[in-house]
């Protein structure tokens, strides 16, 4: 099955040092599609979800397998029952090394709320008159439009950037040439859970993980879909906050006007936590952040326009925490990403609810440590004058005693990073990326997002830099997932012109 497309990676005896001039580069790449895209729809077809050892397990096997068809000697590390794998090839003393860092599982499915059987069936699609549809896969073997694009959960975070990489790879073993560094692999199976177990495997390794840098081949491009570098992510931490009312729903012509209606307590705590502009109002949640004239010029470089962002995304306007796009994202972010109280549309009911619940996530960065947001927040919560319950209910003296009370559970995940723009490392990158796209590419401080990179830049002292690969339009996380075509293509160039570029 995987031999359609891998049989041919093996290495010859003796292999040539080389940079693939860009014609070189295209052409290849251009002339390998119709096969990776075929073996990357074999590898979406896989279930992913990291809470799922099953699923873990089929991802494993597979990418294990394609690493050793590559010539890659694999193992596997684990942590606290979930495997990591590991892959390393020679290792030359004369040449760097670069750790590439992997995502393979992704955010669980609704398969109902997709535009196709399910999310683990890649779909080929065409747009046809403003909507996307399918089209047979068999289009392969015509001219591929880079317009086309692959829809299914992972195709673009993070399988797409994984298979463009292993293409590069292998276009690099067909022509007789070794990459110019030394390569080592860690492929992450809960990313999309704050990839708990890998700090202490990368504690544990130090020495197997010992890089001079850091690759990322995970994250959506800049807004303009240009060909894009970036140098940081935020961190991320969650909080659930429960605020509860009269121990059970109550029937609102009977107990209204009587009986506290928690949603307007949680509400009144909401927007106390932002002004109408989008500043968080908690106190010190910005401080130690400070963008300099230099930053904001280099920020201000990048191709975009707020009002134009805003309505291709479908509202009036930005927020204000950020002059532009680019320096919001340098700033840490509360948000919202859930709420929940008693029942609406056919099934709601004249009740008082007995209790309303907030998603919150907030994203941070160098400056803003995510336990220091953690904590900012929950004393926020006290100083509205909420009492805090250890439990998951009040108890009936607690009921008694206290007017506002809520609950808070947090959970810490991914920790902030940034790595220096001007490093050999940075250097290196920059030129393969300029030997491909000239100057039509981009470089990027830091994405809103956050990856798991920490413990790598914390504990191995290696910079870590994200190759963007996959379409701003993507549907990162949500239904129809997708990555278009000429994105895929231009990820494997991508690959190629930093692999063949020296250090």
């Amino acid at each position: 099955m995987r031999k359609s497309f891998f049989a041919a990676f093996f290495f010859a005896s003796q292999l040539a040092f080389g940079q693939l001039s860009r014609t070189e580069i295209i052409t290849s790449s251009e002339s390998n599609l119709r096969a990776s895209l075929l073996e990357f729809r074999e590898y979406l077809s896989l279930p992913n979800n990291g809470k799922i050892g099953e699923d873990i397990s089929l991802n494993l096997n597979w990418t294990q397998a394609a690493l050793e068809d590559l010539g890659f000697q694999t193992q596997i590390l684990t942590g606290n029952g979930i495997p990591h794998l590991f892959a390393q090839g020679k290792l030359d003393p004369e040449k760097k090394t670069i750790l590439v860092y992997m995502q393979v599982d992704g955010q669980p499915v609704d398969s109902t709320a997709w535009n196709q059987k399910s999310p683990y069936i890649p779909e080929l699609m065409e747009e046809m008159n403003g909507k996307w549809q399918s089209i047979s896969w068999d289009s392969l073997d015509e001219i591929i439009n880079p317009e086309w694009k692959i829809f299914a959960r992972s195709s673009s975070d993070s399988k797409g950037p994984t298979m463009a990489f292993f293409t590069a790879l292998k276009i690099l073993k067909e022509k007789g040439i070794e990459p110019t560094i030394n390569l080592k692999f860690i492929l992450d199976f809960q990313e999309e859970i704050s990839s708990p177990e890998l700090a202490p495997i990368v504690e544990e390794n130090k020495a197997l993980f010992q890089s001079d840098g850091i690759l990322i081949m995970d994250g959506t491009r800049h807004f303009s879909n240009l060909p894009n570098l970036t140098f940081g992510a935020r961190g991320i931490v969650t909080a659930t906050i429960k605020v509860f009312g009269a121990s059970n729903n109550l029937h609102s012509g009977q107990y209204g006007n009587f009986a506290p209606n928690p949603v307007f307590q949680l509400s009144r705590l909401l927007t106390a936590m932002k002004d109408e502009g989008g500043r968080v109002l908690i106190p010190g949640f910005y401080d130690g952040v400070s963008i300099s004239e230099a930053d904001f010029k280099a920020m201000s470089e990048i191709p975009e326009d707020n009002e134009v962002m805003a309505l291709e995304m479908g509202f009036a306007e930005a927020e204000k925490v950020g002059r532009n796009y680019q320096e919001a994202l340098q700033y840490p972010s509360l948000n919202i990403r859930g709420i929940s109280a008693g029942w609406t549309g056919k099934e709601v009911r004249t009740l008082i609810p007995a209790q309303a619940v907030v998603e919150i996530d907030m994203r941070t960065v160098k400056e803003t440590p995510n336990e220091r947001q953690l904590a900012l927040l929950k004393q926020f919560i006290l100083d509205q004058g909420f009492y805090l319950i250890e439990g998951d209910e009040p108890t009936d003296i607690e009921r008694k005693t206290y007017s506002k009370i809520a609950s808070f559970q947090s959970r810490n995940g991914s920790q902030p990073f940034r790595s220096a723009m001007d490093s050999d490392f940075a250097n290196w990158l920059d030129r393969g990326m300029r030997h491909v796209f000239g100057e039509k590419y981009i470089k990027t401080r830091q994405t809103g997002g956050s990856q798991p990179m920490a413990p790598f830049i914390n504990i191995l002292g290696a910079p870590a830099v994200s190759v963007r690969i996959p379409n701003p339009d993507n549907n990162i996380h949500g239904p129809n997932e997708n990555i278009r075509i000429g994105n895929y293509l231009e990820g494997i160039q991508t690959c190629l012109g930093i692999l063949t570029q020296e250090f």
